[in-house]
């Protein structure tokens, strides 16, 4: 995924052609959170180590309002008329929708993970805070400033914080951790767990007990499974 390219800079890059959705398979996982050399990567460290890495806390839901993280702003191009929202769609596209002004997009396909679904209309798609963001709240985001909230709810530096999947599928999930939900593509789920615990590493948040149980589960499935992941300014 090209993550954070202007809206018309994508339009115009090559198309990417992927399998039928009955031929989705998943790879060992390494979830990158930054290209080779930027500063602050992690070396690859195994699931299980990196699971031992989250801080273990009670949640506190008390406060939360999703307005307190404000999205979605105006992206990493303020003058193309796409939001964040907007941005993470194009960069997402299995093959690229043509783009008119206002960022209204028309055509294009895209392949929601969560259900292995192939998505050809933008509008049926969501675009899901990874670690949704009552969870975020729940972690470690109450005490952040409203500036790390917009930070986290519009995170582009990362290709993982933000992913387009199936409306469906998004409001399935909700905001609901790994111990709660999991998606409907079983062969999706070892990189589910490295995206999970590479975002909460990168954003220093805390898990549950009931939480930590269930990653650990999962990676006892995934033994190949490594995640990589930058620490947010």
């Amino acid at each position: 995924m090209l993550r954070g390219l202007p809206a018309l800079t994508l339009a115009a890059l090559p198309l990417l052609t992927v399998g039928t959705p009955a031929a989705h398979a998943e790879p060992a996982r390494t979830a990158a959170l930054a290209a080779p050399g930027a500063a602050g990567l992690r070396a690859p460290i195994p699931l299980f180590e990196a699971i031992d890495q989250i801080p273990i806390a009670d949640e506190q839901r008390a406060g939360y309002n999703r307005d307190l993280y404000k999205h979605w702003n105006r992206g990493l191009n303020g003058s193309d008329g796409c939001d964040t929202r907007k941005e993470v769609i194009l960069s997402e596209a299995v093959v690229t929708p043509q783009v008119a002004a206002g960022c209204k997009l028309a055509g294009g396909s895209w392949r929601s993970p969560y259900d292995n679904l192939v998505v050809t209309d933008a509008a049926r798609l969501d675009v899901d805070h990874f670690v949704p963001l009552a969870e975020v709240h729940d972690s470690g985001g109450y005490a952040w400033d409203a500036a790390r909230r917009e930070a986290y709810a519009n995170d582009q530096a990362s290709p993982d914080t933000l992913i387009a999947v199936s409306a469906a599928s998004n409001r399935s999930k909700s905001d609901k951790d790994p111990a709660q939900w999991l998606p409907s593509d079983g062969s999706y789920h070892c990189t589910y767990a490295a995206t999970w615990v590479g975002t909460k590493l990168r954003w220093n948040l805390a898990a549950d007990d009931a939480e930590r149980h269930a990653l650990l589960g999962l990676a006892e499935d995934c033994p190949t499974t490594t995640v990589v992941y930058e620490t947010a300014p």
